[in-house]
């Protein structure tokens, strides 16, 4: 799920799926003004026609033409501004490669010629959440579960461990925080498993979607 917001706000302005669909056959929609792509709500809407795509892999971005689209329709029309003129914060997840990282930057300056932006690990900004820089945080989303030890600001993880050594030892964790790759798209993934078992057929992107819809209505 994409959230979007302003600094100050209480809660997200805008809230939606972060998936980007295509028509699967051309002129299937004359008359109603056909694009070549469709985010977001939109495109759930519209499911039956078109072919669902997943920017977002595990907590990973794994299409980035996708994944600027998606930033461009949260922009535009989501949040109604110009990126030229609001400085931007991303989170990520807390393994989130480097190469990623950069590439985020990159288009961010590059293709929406954003002022300013900071990237911030999605557990660190749940702690500040709560009003605390110390605590366990457990998130388990659509495509990945984490849990991350932070304490007083920091991530720690493999990768930085080494980063502390020199701090008092009370801070330096031996254990890091953990990425699984199981949460809800892998719930989805079972229950789909379960209704083609008993007969009912639920084999694509648009009808994963309706086997998405029963889990998070009737769990």
């Amino acid at each position: 799920m994409i959230k979007a917001g302003f600094a100050g706000d209480d809660a997200p302005r805008s809230v939606f799926p972060s998936i980007v669909g295509r028509p699967r056959h051309t002129g299937v929609m004359v008359g109603m003004g056909q694009k070549d792509c469709y985010v977001g709500d939109e495109a759930q809407s519209k499911r039956g026609i078109l072919t669902l795509k997943y920017p977002v892999e595990h907590g990973i971005v794994t299409n980035w033409d996708d994944m600027e689209k998606i930033w461009h329709h949260t922009f535009c029309h989501e949040l109604r501004v110009a990126p030229e003129e609001h400085p931007v914060l991303l989170t990520e997840a807390v393994l989130n490669p480097t190469g990623n990282r950069e590439e985020m930057t990159k288009i961010m300056f590059e293709k929406f010629n954003v002022p300013a932006m900071y990237v911030a690990v999605q557990g660190v900004l749940s702690c500040y959440g709560s009003g605390r820089i110390n605590g366990i945080v457990l998130d388990s989303g659509y495509g990945v579960t984490q849990i991350v030890p932070i304490i007083d600001d920091v991530t720690l993880h493999p990768e930085e461990k080494e980063k502390f050594e020199k701090t008092n030892a009370s801070h330096v964790l031996s254990d890091a925080a953990l990425c699984l790759n199981f949460a809800g798209y892998d719930l989805t993934s079972y229950l789909m498993k379960i209704l083609n078992e008993r007969g009912y057929a639920f084999t694509t992107t648009a009808e994963r979607e309706i086997v998405r819809d029963i889990k998070e209505k009737l769990s």
